[in-house]
C-alpha cells in the first residue's frame, strides 16, 4: 500500500505548499460549464483535509487533449467556478484560478498564498512536455511546492510529468483520500471475499483480454455480456448473424473457455439476446417490444444488441451466491435504447449492496450506465473514478502514477 495523507498526519502539511494532482477532466456543456462534477466532488475530501491542516493547496490537472498548445476551449477556468461553489459548501473556502501552471504568473500567485488557501493552476497539457514526462518540466512543477499529493486515479496509468515525473523531485509523495480508496477497493477486487463474480461487458474481447487472464483463478464466476459475447459464440460454432465479432480473437476465446474449466471458474454467457436488423442510429424508432431469440437461433439478417430476460434471470441467480461482485462493462448498447439488460443488472447490484454484498463498479462505460440509469454512486460499495486506470489495475499492471508514490510503513498498511 502507499502512504496516504491521513497516515502522514495533518501536521505534515502545516504551512507547506502542497501540489495536488487532481483529475478535473470532466464533461462540459457548450458554454464550458461543468456537466458532471463527480470527479470534482471526489477531490473535496483531500482538499478539505489539507485546507484544515493549514496547507497552501495548489491543484493541477489536465482537461481534454489540447495537444501541447494553449487553447481556451480546454481552459480549467470554468472548472474553477464549480470547484469554488463546491468548496464553499464543503470546506468554507474557495479556489483562486491562475492562468498558467508554471512560470512567473504561477510563482507569484503561490508566493501570495496564505495557509489554508486553495489555488487551481491552468491545464498542464497546455505544455507538450507534460505528456512527454519531460524532466525539466517536472522540475518546474515540483519547484512550486514542498509536498506532492496524488488524488487523480483517472490519470495514474500514464507516466506524465504531473503524475510520475514530479515525484522524483518532491518528497514526500503521498496519495489523497480518493486515490487511497481506489487502491484499497480495487485491491479488494483482486483479493476478494469469496464467492466472487466478475461481470465483463462492452464491445470487444481484445480490450478485456488482460482483465480476463488476470482474473482466472482469482474469481469463482466470470459473466460475459455485451457485444464481446458474440465472439465467444462464434468460437463455439454458433451463427451470430450480423453481430459484432472479432474474428482474430476466436482462438483466444476457445482457449479461455478451456483455461476457465481447468481453473474451476464458471464462465457464463448469455442464453438469449435482443436482436435488431441494424445498429440503432440517431433518431431511429425502436420497436415497441424487443425481439428476443435464443443464442442458437439468431437470424442471419439480425444483430445482438442486449441480453434477454432468461439471461438476466440466470445472472441474478448466480449473483445471489456471491459476497463480492465486480462490474466492468455494460450488457448491451445502453446509450441507444437497448439498456434493459444493463439497467436490470444495475438494479440487482443495488439490492445486493443493501444486503451487504461488496459491489465494485469499474470502467468508464459501466459508470456511464449507472449515471444514465439515475443511480447514485453511493448505492454501491465503490464506483471507480478511472476508466482506463481501473481496467489496467484489474489487469495487474503496475500504474506509474501509483508506483512512484511513497510506500506506507508495513504496520500502517494493514487497515
Amino acid at each position: 500500500m502507499k502512504l496516504s495523507i491521513e497516515q502522514a498526519g495533518a501536521e505534515t502539511f502545516k504551512d507547506k505548499r502542497v501540489l495536488v494532482r487532481v483529475d478535473y477532466n470532466v464533461p462540459q456543456h457548450d458554454d464550458g460549464s461543468v456537466a458532471d462534477d463527480s470527479r470534482i466532488r471526489g477531490s473535496l475530501q483531500t482538499i478539505g483535509f489539507l485546507h484544515k491542516a493549514g496547507a497552501k493547496v495548489i491543484l493541477c490537472s489536465h482537461l481534454g487533449r489540447p495537444k501541447g498548445k494553449k487553447d481556451e476551449k480546454y481552459s480549467l477556468r470554468p472548472i474553477s467556478k464549480r470547484l469554488s461553489q463546491l468548496l464553499s459548501d464543503a470546506a468554507g473556502c474557495t479556489a483562486k484560478f491562475v492562468g498558467d501552471c508554471i512560470g512567473s504568473e504561477a510563482e507569484q500567485a503561490i508566493a501570495e498564498m496564505k495557509p489554508g488557501d486553495v489555488l487551481l493552476l491552468e491545464n498542464v497539457r497546455f505544455y507538450a512536455e507534460e505528456e512527454k514526462n519531460d524532466e525539466a518540466f517536472a522540475k518546474k512543477l515540483a519547484a512550486l511546492a514542498d509536498v506532492y499529493v496524488s488524488d487523480a486515479f483517472g490519470a495514474v496509468h500514464r507516466a506524465h510529468a504531473s503524475t510520475e515525473g514530479v515525484t522524483k523531485f518532491l518528497k514526500p509523495s503521498l496519495c489523497g483520500f480518493l486515490l487511497d480508496k481506489e487502491i484499497r477497493m480495487l485491491s479488494q477486487a483482486l483479493d476478494p471475499t469469496r464467492p466472487v463474480a466478475t461481470i465483463i461487458g462492452g464491445a470487444k474481447v481484445s480490450s478485456k483480454i488482460g482483465v480476463l487472464q488476470h482474473l482466472l483463478g482469482r474469481v469463482d464466476t466470470i459473466i460475459i455480456g455485451g457485444a464481446m459475447a458474440f465472439t465467444f459464440f462464434k468460437a463455439r460454432g454458433l451463427e451470430v448473424g450480423k453481430s459484432l465479432v472479432e474474428d482474430d480473437r476466436l482462438d483466444y476465446c476457445k482457449e479461455l473457455e478451456k483455461e476457465a474449466e481447468a481453473e474451476g471458474v464458471r464462465l457464463i454467457l448469455p442464453v438469449d439476446v435482443v436482436v435488431a436488423p441494424k445498429f440503432p442510429g440517431e433518431g431511429d424508432v425502436l420497436p415497441a417490444e424487443p425481439h428476443v431469440v435464443s443464442i442458437d437461433a439468431i437470424p442471419s439478417d439480425q444483430m445482438g444488441l442486449d441480453i434477454g430476460p432468461k439471461t438476466i434471470a440466470l445472472i441474478q441467480q448466480e449473483l445471489a451466491k456471491c459476497k463480492t461482485i465486480v462490474f466492468n462493462g455494460p450488457m448491451g448498447v445502453f446509450e441507444h435504447g437497448y439498456e434493459a439488460g444493463t439497467f436490470r443488472l444495475i438494479d440487482e447490484l443495488v439490492k445486493l449492496t443493501e444486503k451487504g454484498v461488496v459491489t465494485i463498479v469499474g470502467g468508464g462505460d459501466s459508470v456511464s450506465a449507472v449515471k444514465a440509469h439515475g443511480i447514485q454512486e453511493t448505492q454501491f460499495t465503490h464506483v471507480s473514478t478511472g476508466g482506463g486506470a481501473s481496467l489496467e489495475f484489474l489487469e495487474g499492471k503496475e500504474l506509474p502514477g501509483i508506483a512512484s508514490l511513497d510506500d506506507a510503513p508495513r504496520a500502517a498498511s494493514t487497515r
